[in-house]
């Protein structure tokens, strides 16, 4: 079994772990009514985008995502949120440091003992959730368990959802597919982002992430009948039936969406051995970048 295999399996255990996390760290989350950067690199960032979604959305406060190199200096916030699974990630680090004195920061991280532990003014560790892999599922959905927790917006039936997913099949004729397109409405538009992006790290596929509404705005033209599209939550009205006239596979969730990401977790892997490749090590990827600063080599 890959090393993404069996994380990726032991999701419903450690999103119960994250859930009970929560409470300790309340006072090192965001408080309702600040003003909040959720930051990230790669997965991370997809995940900013779905807890900013939520939290603004529960009426806790504005809440904006950044790609940590794209985080807008001018604006203010009262606290800056940053996920990093390995607490070295450059970016997230060069953002923290610059941050350092004049805003509060958090980082919720699965490794302690790392810089992130210094570069930010408190620390939330999911070290259960770590992974040997490259590629993240279980550090990710954790820490976005963590936030939908901290919200008041998980319940025992997320974990039940999760467990669903990991023991049904995946729909017949998906991993023939040869194009797959991911798409979310709201606090779900990072889900499918993230979809996209396993797919890409594990099995080299052809995969694209939108807001659903967007779909029909030109994605749906290169749409053909070994294009599988994939949507996390509720459709909008007449998408299903568009994209099975152009003879598509539409793949409706049915789950909580975090659980959908857990099926396409699945089916990233389930193509990747469907055409000889080693999900563990996908091509040209490292599990953190940590970049040599400027002016070296």
């Amino acid at each position: 079994m890959s090393h993404v295999t069996e994380e990726l399996n032991s999701q419903p255990e450690c999103w119960t772990r994250a859930a009970g996390a929560a409470g300790p760290h309340r006072t090192a989350l965001p408080a309702p009514g600040e003003r909040v950067a959720i930051v990230g690199c790669g997965t991370s960032y997809f995940m900013a985008q779905a807890a900013a979604v939520l939290r603004e959305s529960a009426g806790h406060g504005e809440t904006d995502a950044f790609a940590a190199s794209e985080f807008p200096y001018r604006r203010r916030y009262d606290r800056v949120l940053a996920l990093t699974r390995s607490g070295t990630t450059t970016e997230v680090l060069d953002l923290l440091g610059e941050l350092k004195g004049s805003t509060r920061t958090v980082a919720v991280t699965a490794d302690p003992d790392t810089p992130v532990a210094e570069a930010a003014d408190d620390i939330v560790v999911l070290d259960f959730a770590d992974e040997r892999s490259v590629v993240q599922t279980r550090f990710a959905t954790s820490a976005l368990t963590l936030v939908r927790a901290h919200l008041g917006l998980h319940t025992d039936a997320v974990v039940t959802d999760a467990r669903t997913a990991l023991s049904t099949p995946l729909p017949p004729g998906l991993v023939e597919c040869t194009q797959f397109t991911f798409l979310g409405r709201g606090w779900t538009v990072g889900l499918a982002s993230e979809a996209a992006l396993k797919m890409r790290e594990a099995s080299l596929s052809w995969t694209e992430a939108y807001p659903a509404m967007e779909y029909r705005h030109g994605p749906i033209s290169v749409t053909t009948r070994s294009t599988a599209t994939w949507m996390f939550g509720p459709a909008p009205a007449g998408l299903a039936e568009q994209v099975g006239a152009t003879g598509a596979s539409w793949i409706r969730g049915t789950l909580d969406p975090l659980a959908e990401l857990v099926r396409a977790q699945r089916l990233a892997v389930a193509v990747a051995a469907a055409r000889g490749l080693d999900p563990d090590r996908p091509r040209h990827l490292t599990r953190s970048v940590i970049l040599a600063p400027a002016g070296e080599e």
